[in-house]
């Protein structure tokens, strides 16, 4: 019974994990806001300035302070405590927030949006990274050993979580801002925010060990010296090109058909897609890898973003962007379980914030652009971005897939999450 369980390791056993409980409700709270800042800058902006060449810019702005300053969060994470980094980040990008949609409202001028759009990113919490970095301390997954079973299941998990943020959080956020007010999204996400983050802050039990307290014979290193870490941080980025892609092409489809509320559930489907195929990966019992799972379904991803360019109708587009939603999660998964055979424990959030910053800007980038060629050229040119950001991601990741095979010297590691047998590395 004990091989059966260790060999298909389920959603249940995780579940079942001392403490899990504790830190899950909390964080999906917390991180719900995670998927309405973005869409919520857009909406607004783009009321007020009549532009989504702006409205872009601008969320473009926040997403690139986001993926400059998680790192040093994740960072001060572990090496101070989760709670002593998130409660005042919290509290100031509640007050960011806040401090931008009053400036969108009262017509301030472009360059201002973007001086306030800067702390309003730079204070996102990252609660992904931490309830990523909580699974790996309950779960005791290190370098160096045959990782737990369970580890793979709960990157599904979180994949599916998170995933399911993006599923809720558009939703929310546009039907907010065409139905109550176009400031209304972004007044719930910085509302959500807090409460959530100050709830998940509370759950002492479950935080990592900080680094003070950690093996002392281990040296700290950045996460980002891990040549597969950059890897897969380049990987990212052309996921968080279908996302801002995405998230603006589909908004200005909608408004050019003149439909705006299919935006919201476009975007839905999309992400339903994406958590639905998180899901499924959880519950397999993978014989392969997740380096050749993230490559197989990167080249899948690849494929299906590059036709939505030439896609216009409402149920076609609704058709393809469920496939794309459905190739994301398998990579992301594969991407965070390698993170667990990468990386030692002391950098480990730091390292998941270098992946969510990658997504972000990768999504601030894909946002600005796909917002550019949307307003010059039409709705359908904006998907074009996708399709780029994934391809030069491909190449990327095929050229430096060696760069992903955990190596440490004279220690024993496992050839991938689900593999119980180890092989030594000379």
């Amino acid at each position: 019974m004990a091989s059966t369980v260790s060999d298909r390791p389920g959603y249940g056993q995780l579940l079942r994990t001392p403490g899990a409980w504790t830190f899950l409700l909390p964080g999906f709270a917390a991180r719900q806001p995670f998927a309405m800042l973005t869409i919520g800058i857009v909406l607004l902006v783009q009321h007020t300035t009549g532009s989504y060449g702006s409205a872009g810019a601008v969320a473009a702005v926040s997403g690139v302070s986001m993926a400059l300053f998680a790192p040093q969060s994740g960072r001060l994470a572990d090496r101070f405590g989760q709670r002593t980094v998130l409660v005042p980040g919290v509290l100031a990008h509640a007050t960011s927030v806040g401090a931008l949609t009053a400036l969108a409202l009262a017509d301030a001028p472009l360059w201002v949006l973007f001086l306030a759009a800067v702390p309003t990113g730079a204070s996102i919490p990252q609660i992904g990274p931490m309830v990523r970095a909580r699974w790996a301390a309950a779960l005791g997954a290190a370098p160096g050993r045959p990782a737990s079973p369970l580890m793979a299941t709960a990157a599904a998990f979180e994949s599916v979580t998170d995933e399911f943020t993006f599923v809720v959080g558009p939703v929310l956020a546009t039907a907010l801002c065409t139905g109550v007010h176009p400031a209304a999204g972004l007044i719930a996400e910085a509302v959500l925010t807090l409460v959530g983050g100050l709830l998940f802050a509370a759950q002492r039990a479950t935080q990592p060990a900080t680094r003070s307290a950690a093996t002392a014979a281990e040296p700290h290193r950045s996460a980002l010296s891990v040549p597969g870490v950059r890897v897969l941080a380049v990987t990212f980025l052309g996921i968080g090109a279908v996302f801002g892609g995405m998230q603006v092409s589909l908004t200005a489809f909608s408004e050019e058909i003149g439909r705006p509320g299919v935006n919201g559930l476009l975007y839905g489907i999309f992400a339903a897609g994406n958590m639905l195929a998180g899901v499924a990966c959880g519950a397999i019992a993978w014989k392969s890898g997740p380096r050749r799972r993230l490559i197989v379904g990167y080249v899948a991803l690849t494929l299906t973003a590059s036709g939505l360019w030439a896609v216009h109708s409402v149920p076609l587009l609704a058709g393809l962007g469920l496939l794309v939603g459905l190739c994301i999660a398998p990579a992301l998964i594969s991407g965070y379980t390698l993170v667990e055979a990468l990386v030692p424990a002391s950098a480990r959030t730091e390292a998941f914030t270098w992946l969510t910053g990658a997504v972000a800007l990768g999504q601030a980038a894909a946002v600005t652009v796909a917002g550019q060629l949307a307003d010059a050229h039409g709705a359908s040119t904006g998907f074009v971005v996708p399709m780029i950001g994934t391809a030069l991601a491909l190449v990327t990741l095929l050229a430096l897939r060696s760069r992903l095979i955990p190596r440490h010297r004279g220690r024993t590691v496992a050839r991938g999450i689900g593999h119980r047998e180890p092989v030594t590395v000379d």
